[in-house]
């Protein structure tokens, strides 16, 4: 059974950060416990996640925090938009992959062919979130 789900995404801009909060948003308000990496991270001093530059002891914790919600989570919706699925997401879908957990990438109605290896990880491809739980019920029974 579905409960917690990771929602992987790039985090290079208002809008992307934005669109993966939308995606949490119809998540939890349908009862599922969702982690996202930019919103749930905790232990890290905020100004650091400000710049460019960042500590090794601020990479390992979220590193750390991410691999953990990956492991406690039964299934990732990824945001593959862009020029090119982003990596960090990419390895988000990865591990999840090779973890034997399904995979909902959300294209958002963007119109380019994606990386055919990484798209062969997808459980299932949507255009936007209104299809989101529809294909969690399904993945789910």
């Amino acid at each position: 059974m579905i409960k917690k789900i990771y929602i992987a995404g790039p985090l290079f801009n208002v809008h992307e950060k934005k669109y993966l909060e939308d995606i949490a948003a119809v998540l939890e308000e349908a009862g599922y416990d969702c982690f996202l990496p930019h919103r749930d991270q905790t232990g890290i001093d905020p100004d650091e996640l400000k710049g460019n530059d960042m500590s090794q002891s601020t990479k390992d914790i979220i590193f750390q925090t991410d691999i953990k919600a990956l492991n406690e989570s039964d299934l990732v919706v990824a945001l593959v938009t862009g020029q090119d699925i982003d990596s960090g997401t990419a390895s988000e879908i990865g591990y999840m992959y090779a973890n034997n957990k399904p995979v909902i990438a959300i294209t958002a109605e963007e119109r380019r062919y994606r990386n055919l290896f990484t798209a062969g990880m997808f459980s299932s491809t949507i255009n936007n979130i209104g299809d989101l739980l529809g294909v969690i019920k399904t993945i789910d029974s």
